[in-house]
């Protein structure tokens, strides 16, 4: 009878060619599901560059040539210059990132560290806001913040945000504070650390994870805030940039669909660099955490 030798094995399965084949044939797969969802992103960016005439007669990416027209028109087309809604809206979207990142980490560190009456209590109170939509409280904050002369102002938007009113982060930064060991704040505390040193020097650090995290979609979700500056702002040198990209679309139907997918790439491109920022950000905060499981 004749064997086979020990070092000769019997090889199952497709050779080097069919897995290179098959690693073709997903990343195509890949790449075409890729294309199509970025199709409206590109179509968008091409017709900025495009005239009038030809945003919805030609359909392709590449647009016949680069002209900024659209850029340098829709900039001034509006009764104020975009400068003011551009500046309005990173002051708005600055100040919400300070007062989410602030209010809601004490807030968390309050549930997951300190003990006191009613805890439990108030943290589940805190997830059931969770459960509202934010059109069940439009009006009552409007009836509030109209009595106190906040109308018109950017105090509505930002103000809340300093105190912890969006429970998403409180609840995101609790499960994170409660990760971290209790050994460091016991041993905070027999250096004679009280619990605003040991949130300060020693939960802050450590949390850079979930406070980059925080900032990100703070930044991004008030910078697309539509709702809420349309409640809330009436004069035209208020406006935030959803706002003012709005003011294109003419209620007779004669928009400048031109000046406005330009004006839109532009107020696309601080998100897009605000999160490519951050990412970087994220990675060094998971590796100087310094915590050792």
């Amino acid at each position: 009878m004749k064997t086979i030798p020990a070092d000769q094995t019997v090889r199952h399965g497709p050779g080097p060619l069919g897995v290179a084949l098959g690693a073709l044939l997903r990343h195509g797969v890949l790449v075409g599901a890729s294309f199509v969802m970025l199709y409206p992103l590109l179509w968008m960016v091409a017709s900025s560059f495009k005239p009038e005439s030809l945003i919805f007669t030609d359909l392709s990416i590449v647009p016949p040539s680069f002209d900024f027209s659209n850029y340098t028109q829709g900039w001034h087309s509006l009764q104020q210059s975009f400068t003011v809604f551009f500046r309005n809206s990173f002051l708005v979207a600055a100040l919400v990132v300070v007062g989410n990142v602030l209010s809601c980490s004490i807030t968390a560190y309050a549930f997951a560290r300190l003990e006191f009456r009613g805890r439990r209590c108030w943290f589940v109170v805190m997830l059931g806001t969770l459960m509202l939509p934010y059109h069940v409280t439009l009006i009552p904050q409007y009836v509030l913040f109209l009595n106190l002369g906040w109308i018109d102002t950017f105090l509505p938007l930002i103000v809340p945000k300093f105190l912890a009113a969006d429970a998403f982060f409180i609840f995101l930064m609790v499960q994170f504070f409660r990760g971290i060991p209790r050994e460091l704040d016991e041993a905070a505390v027999l250096d004679g650390c009280g619990p605003w040193r040991i949130y300060w020097k020693i939960m802050m650090p450590l949390s850079l994870p979930v406070l980059t995290t925080t900032a990100i979609f703070s930044f991004i979700w008030t910078w697309n805030d539509f709702l809420g500056p349309l409640v809330y702002l009436n004069d035209a040198s208020n406006y935030t940039v959803p706002l003012a990209l709005r003011s294109f679309m003419d209620s007779t139907g004669l928009s400048a669909w031109g000046q406005l997918f330009a004006m839109s790439v532009l107020a696309i491109l601080p998100i897009f660099l605000f999160f490519l920022f951050f990412q970087r950000l994220i990675i060094e905060g998971v590796a100087n955490s310094g915590m050792k499981r």
